[in-house]
């Protein structure tokens, strides 16, 4: 049996790319010449939607800011047995597409996700290398995620790992999201290195460092408490309990020494401090129960559906 892709749809979200978008589309028509290219366009003030129609891409609008919202919308609108997901800048290398795409239909993968390697000095901005590392060391610690890259921009999925992605994010946690989606899924996935340039001339980027940088910071938290519950209320539980312990202990042994409690406010908030830690406890205990069955529902939805592996042809 030889691998065959019935269907392959490019998906490129952005905001005013006028000066990127044309290549962009041109770049991956000639890498992926079967596929149907599909910009979707999230309020652009300049001629990003001409440029794109010009260069042959089918164009749709999002008019929900945020990259998440552009993205939840391309899940649900378009179908295709591999989706290609690339931003809309010029940044990624579009002739690595095939490769990546040959890789997941081969290799019966769920996901292909794109390391970047910066081409030149001005592709990759020091901040941006250093809160990449910061923020994927700990989606690494948190969620056991072994890739180099979790913010990549470029990546190749399956149909049922789109088909089963509920998520939430409304802006850049959109690649946290998908990285923790494809963990917490088990789904079979790699990462490939691929050249990262930079910009064109007139095209700057969206993203900020310490603001997105946050944001993606409080997605991690989020998806912290919704898929591992209890080690998110154990953390609370051992700082509140430990706050309590802090305060609590020289009442208590001024108590055993002269049988007094002469400050009564500070035994009466270390008690409740303790109880409060210990509700958390318990909160924790419950919801990871109740996560377990969520996950057990979502794994279900994406088994039902077809695989990569199915995509062949005598």
């Amino acid at each position: 049996m030889s691998k065959t892709l019935a269907t392959v749809a490019v998906l490129i979200p952005c905001y005013n790319e006028e000066a990127a978008i044309a290549r962009v589309v041109t770049d991956f028509r000639a890498a992926l010449p079967d596929a149907e290219i599909y910009v979707y366009d999230n309020n652009s003030k300049d001629a990003t939607v001409a440029r794109a129609r010009e260069a042959g891409a089918v164009v749709r609008h999002e008019t929900r800011q945020g990259k998440g919202n552009v993205v939840r919308r391309m899940f649900a609108d378009i179908e295709a047995d591999i989706y290609v997901l690339v931003d809309g800048d010029d940044t990624y290398d579009a002739a690595a597409a095939p490769m990546l795409v040959k890789k997941l239909a081969d290799e019966d993968l769920d996901i292909v996700s794109a390391r970047r390697v910066a081409t030149g000095e001005a592709a990759y901005r020091p901040g941006h290398v250093l809160g990449n590392r910061l923020l994927t060391g700990l989606t690494a610690l948190m969620f056991d995620v072994h890739l180099g890259d979790m913010l990549s921009g470029y990546r190749i999925m399956s149909r049922r790992f789109v088909k089963s992605f509920p998520f939430t994010a409304e802006g850049f946690g959109i690649e946290t999201e998908l990285t923790v989606h494809a963990v917490r899924m088990l789904v079979p996935m790699a990462e490939v290195d691929t050249s990262y340039k930079e910009r064109p001339a007139g095209s700057v980027s969206k993203l900020n460092t310490w603001r997105d940088g946050f944001r993606i910071l409080f997605t991690i938290a989020a998806l912290v408490r919704e898929e591992r519950p209890l080690v998110f209320f154990s953390i609370l539980f051992v700082l509140l309990a430990a706050t309590s312990l802090i305060l609590g202990t020289p009442v208590v042994m001024e108590y055993l020494r002269t049988g007094l409690v002469p400050r009564l406010p500070t035994a009466v908030l270390s008690t409740g401090l303790m109880l409060l830690a210990f509700l958390l406890l318990a909160s924790g205990l419950i919801l990871d129960t109740v996560t377990r069955g969520r996950w057990e529902l979502k794994r279900l939805a994406y088994l039902s559906m077809r695989g990569p592996q199915d995509l062949t042809r005598p």
